[in-house]
């Protein structure tokens, strides 16, 4: 097992399933095991969950209505509601789960403190980064790349609905082509949508690798953690 610390990072739409919007259990319910998976492979998870499927600070603040900064704090606290579903179904699946979050909330959550995270990890607890930085104009990609090299995480995977980067939309093309393994630079390529720009680059300046792979396939991320990268793309 090369990689013994990860970050996975879900967007929020992960969760609604077909409704578009909302939690759907029974995804959770998926998604606990297939982190379980990883636990009981010897690795600690860490997990950073958009805020989507509930509100997107942009969206909110599109009409000029809410302030652009008051809509990606409405985005941050999208995050933690999602966050403590997930560690809902992370303790019905039998794994012990710490959230954190960017912004105070103790009544829910610790405040992030990376040396209590790391120990977390260390004891085997998966632990659960919530509130994006918690700054405005920074996306969830940008807190999971963050959070992946605070923890020294040897690896960040964005779980989407797709195998992997390809050259253009494979829903809107069908001659798109999939992009096994590039470079950094090439995903700061606008057309190649892996992450946004900020993340990418903080990726690149830490030599992080980036994988994106489809989480609906069961086992797909312990059999890319074991070195099965077909279903995948590698960025680094």
């Amino acid at each position: 097992m090369a990689n013994k610390r990860v970050l996975v990072k879900f967007s929020g739409e992960a969760l609604a399933g077909e409704a578009g919007h909302g939690i759907d259990t029974q995804i959770l319910k998926y998604i606990a095991q297939e982190i379980k998976s990883l636990v009981d492979a010897g690795i600690e998870v860490g997990i950073v969950i958009g805020g989507g499927n509930i509100i997107r600070g942009v969206t909110a603040a599109q009409d000029g209505i809410i302030k652009r900064t008051s809509g990606d704090y409405m985005g941050m606290l999208a995050t933690v509601i999602n966050g403590v579903a997930m560690q809902e179904a992370c303790e019905y699946a039998g794994l012990q789960v710490r959230m954190q979050t960017a912004i105070k909330m103790e009544q829910i959550a610790e405040p992030y403190i990376n040396r209590k995270a790391t120990r977390h990890l260390e004891k085997g607890r998966v632990v659960i980064f919530a509130a994006g930085t918690g700054n405005p104009f920074f996306t969830t990609d940008t807190a999971a790349t963050l959070r992946a090299v605070e923890i020294g995480a040897e690896v960040i995977i964005k779980a989407t609905k797709v195998d992997g980067v390809y050259d253009k939309d494979p829903a809107k093309y069908s001659d798109a082509k999939k992009l096994d393994e590039l470079t950094y630079d090439q995903a700061l390529q606008d057309h190649i949508k892996v992450m946004d720009d900020t993340s990418i680059a903080l990726a690149k300046d830490n030599s992080l690798p980036i994988i994106v792979c489809d989480m609906s396939i069961q086992g797909n991320l312990l059999d890319i953690l074991n070195g099965n990268m077909q279903n995948c793309s590698i960025v680094k």
